[in-house]
């Protein structure tokens, strides 16, 4: 006799296994050999569950189970299916609509403390005064260091106009600071600044960070802001980082820029409905504006739409690095008990007809030959395309910029130092002091040799990977007793401490970059903290540079010899 309990979980697994098994059916409507495999496994899975459940040897949790077994099941396809719970409803929010019932804290675990690394610019955190940097010790009455994040995210979300009581340390108050923070509606905004950047102001600037309903919206009302001011000579158009988001949202961005009637994007998947050609229905608001767009590794899926669209019918100029290489489109089917599988359901190509979805185990390396020429190498493993000027581009492994301009990289020692958050904690410790920055705010060398000095007194040990080689190396000589090359090694250690040393003056400049940024989020919205950082962004000076510089834009776009 099964338990009722099981019985329960146990029939409400099929139901949803019939219900998926429906969806499936009427829309695709398989053959009758397709439907009897579905049904005979779907038996077989039920029935395998069943008996671990009921009569394994030790008891075995229902939910925890079907769990696993939904997780090695979608294992085997590509990692953007995924299986959504009731706890992650939130996200299908933020994914859709960009909107969550929230106090507005982006919150993460570090040093094992739950620690505030952005509020919600206008939000009731921020409006409160929490800021980046504080720890939060209690939410709604409990101790949050035993719980998981997402039991955290269940007490600081819920309904718009409830309250939650929350207390958080910080660094210089003498005593634990106790607010009580508003739920609301939080917004994420699509567009997240827009302004003017150059010396002569002409150039509009507007960064995307994200693609849901409303981003074109957002975006028209920001480009019509800029060109309603003084005259534009051109648009830059900032998809760094924008890990993407809806396709009708890709399509519709796009349409502001390329030609009414071209196409947008293309879209092929198992079913006839997933077929489409996606065209611009509309005159595009900024047809003839010298346009580029920003691209990253981290510019994904609708960002890529969007920049292939641009890139193929020859609009705009693409600037950056290679983007991130995900041609694959999702749809969110709803289940049982408010759970939910983000699906995919089709692939896509650009208007030239490419996909850009990696297609090799590993992104195409860079070579001295991509670093010269700003392109990457010809390969015979892409099939080619052309742009609506003749220009070639080429299949797989994400969108090729036109202009290949990379971003400041991050040394041994900066990198060393940001797994150990120093950056971050050293702003906490500078704004204990300060309630607020001065307009002409930067990092000098007194400050860099504060923060190197505040390293030792507070004994972060960070290493780099040529210390940790030798240390390695040492070791394992040392069990090995190889007493001759002792002294070698010391020679060797006392060398890479040395080259440490001197990596303080050396990488002063990225150094300083690390300390602005943090410090300045410590006491500045994230609008304001981006119209100050703008005017030293190496690729936004890049993208100024070439608007600049029309014989030479026309140049990218033109036709091939």
């Amino acid at each position: 006799m099964i338990p009722k309990r099981i019985k329960a979980s146990f029939l409400a697994v099929l139901l949803g296994v019939s219900v998926m098994l429906g969806v499936a059916v009427g829309a695709w409507m398989p053959a009758d050999d397709d439907i009897f495999a579905l049904q005979k496994n779907v038996r077989i899975f039920g029935a395998v569950y069943e008996e671990l459940v009921t009569g394994y040897v030790e008891p075995v949790d229902p939910k925890s189970l079907m769990r696993v077994g939904i997780e090695a099941m979608l294992s085997e396809l590509d990692p953007y299916t995924t299986f959504l719970d009731e706890a992650d409803h939130a996200s299908i929010e933020v994914i859709t609509k960009g909107q969550y019932g929230g106090v507005g804290l982006t919150v993460d675990q570090r040093q094992g403390e739950l620690t505030v690394v952005a509020p919600v610019e206008g939000a009731s955190g921020e409006q409160q005064g929490i800021r980046a940097g504080d720890v939060i010790t209690h939410a709604s009455g409990q101790a949050v260091a035993p719980l998981s994040m997402d039991d955290v995210r269940t007490l600081l979300r819920g309904e718009p106009g409830t309250t939650v009581p929350v207390t958080v340390r910080r660094e210089g108050a003498s005593s634990p600071l106790h607010f009580t923070l508003t739920r609301e509606e939080i917004e994420l905004n699509n567009v997240t600044y827009r302004g003017r950047v150059g010396d002569d102001a002409e150039v509009g600037y507007v960064k995307m960070e994200r693609f849901t309903r409303g981003a074109a919206g957002e975006l028209e009302t920001a480009l019509r802001a800029l060109r309603d001011g003084d005259e534009l000579s051109g648009l830059i158009l900032d998809l760094r980082d924008n890990p993407g988001g809806l396709l009708n949202a890709a399509v519709e961005v796009s349409e502001l820029f390329v030609p009414e009637g071209a196409a947008v994007v293309t879209t092929e998947g198992r079913l006839p409905q997933s077929d489409n050609t996606y065209r611009s229905d509309r005159a595009p608001l900024l047809p003839t504006l010298p346009l580029a767009v920003l691209v990253n590794g981290r510019s994904a899926s609708a960002s890529e739409i969007v920049a292939g669209a641009v890139q193929d019918h020859d609009r705009g100029v693409v600037l950056g690095t290679t983007t991130y290489g995900k041609g694959l489109v999702q749809a969110i089917r709803s289940l049982p008990h408010n759970t939910s599988l983000k699906m995919t359901t089709a692939q896509y190509h650009t208007p030239s007809g490419r996909s850009i979805q990696e297609v090799d185990a590993a992104p195409v390396q860079d070579t001295a030959d991509t670093a010269s020429t700003g392109r990457r190498p010809d390969t015979t493993t892409h099939e080619t395309h052309k742009t609506a000027h003749g220009r070639t581009v080429r299949d797989g492994n994400g969108l090729r910029p036109d202009v290949r301009i990379e971003a400041p990289t991050s040394g041994a020692l900066e990198q060393a130092l940001e797994e150990r958050s120093a950056f971050f904690y050293y702003a906490n410790h500078y704004a204990a002091s300060r309630d607020s920055l001065p307009p002409d705010f930067a990092v000098t060398d007194a400050m860099l040799h504060d923060f190197r000095a505040w390293l030792e007194v507070e004994d972060i040990r960070y290493r780099t990977e040529a210390e940790t080689a030798v240390r390695r190396l040492k070791q394992r000589l040392s069990e090995a007793t190889y007493a001759e090359v002792k002294d070698e090694v010391t020679v060797l250690q006392e060398a890479v401490q040395a080259e440490e040393d001197d990596a303080f003056s050396a990488r002063a400049p990225a150094l300083k970059r690390h300390l602005e940024r943090e410090i300045r989020a410590r006491f500045m919205t994230a609008s304001a903290r981006m119209a100050a950082l703008l005017p030293t962004d190496r690729q936004v000076g890049a993208a100024v540079t070439l608007l600049h510089a029309p014989d030479r834009y026309d140049e990218i776009l033109s036709p091939e010899e």
